[in-house]
């Protein structure tokens, strides 16, 4: 009897021996890995991410800023100004050389704040969509800008950003004037409800007058209140004339964010 006691004792050792090896074993079985799998599966990906983001750039505030006899209660209307690509870079004193920077250098009653930031030097406007947008919100929040009347022009480079700028957040401008530039046709009607002023030089080299035709084309056929100025006799230089012209701000006052 203690003989069969012993061999059953023997026996359990033996598969609890067995059970422990098997687990040890790098042949045992495993729960599923995702790397191995073969073929297409769904998956999904989160992660939080801290940027900072940083621009240099020129404000211009009315003389009659701030002068107000009720103090807080006049909301300015704010013109962005998107400079072209000879203007990037760490020297603001480069956009004083063309359209509303240079214009407000002597116009000390230029009817609007004017925020006018600088590109990195190896970037362009449509790349720099958050920052723009971003430094947009601080400054309405800083100053006493009326939100309904925020406009968006720029020329060259700038006028790619306008479209850009325009298409990415069409609820946050009154009125844009993109001048020499181009953008993509398939976001042009995102910019349905919002007035579009456009202007292009005919002998334009640099950037051809289909890039503007293109965008204002689709934009009519979207429904869209836009026009296009052509100067006949003009090069790349369409923003000269553009911005000495006192009805483009009479046109650009006349409109209001419209309310949805």
């Amino acid at each position: 009897m203690k003989a069969i006691v012993l061999i059953l004792l023997a026996a359990v050792v033996v598969v609890l021996a067995g059970c422990q090896i098997a687990a040890a074993s790098p042949n045992a079985s495993k729960p599923d890995n995702p790397k191995s799998k073969t073929g297409q599966q769904a998956q999904s990906f989160k992660k939080t991410i801290t940027k900072t983001i940083a621009s240099k750039y020129l404000l211009f505030l009315p003389e009659g800023y701030g002068k107000s006899d009720k103090e807080g209660d006049e909301k300015w209307p704010l013109m962005m100004f998107l400079h072209g690509a000879g203007e990037r870079g760490n020297n603001l004193e480069l956009l004083k050389k063309l359209g509303p920077p240079k214009i407000v250098e002597t116009d000390k009653d230029f009817p609007f704040i004017v925020v006018s930031p600088q590109c990195p030097k190896e970037s362009w406007w449509p790349a720099e969509e958050e920052l723009l947008i971003n430094l947009l919100d601080s400054i309405i929040e800083k100053y006493d800008v009326d939100p309904d009347r925020v406009y968006l022009t720029g020329l060259s480079m700038g006028g790619y950003g306008t479209w850009h700028l325009g298409c990415a957040y069409p609820d946050r401008f009154a009125a844009i004037v993109p001048i020499c530039g181009g953008g993509s046709k398939i976001l042009a009607c995102k910019l349905k409800y919002v007035p579009v002023w456009a202007f292009h030089g005919a002998k334009d080299s640099t950037v051809p007058l289909r890039e503007s035709q293109d965008m204002v084309d689709r934009l009519k056929k979207c429904g869209g209140d836009v026009k296009l100025t052509i100067y006949p006799e003009a090069g790349h230089d369409s923003w000269t004339e553009t911005y000495d012209n006192p009805q483009l701000y009479k046109w650009l006052l006349s409109y209001r964010k419209e309310k949805k």
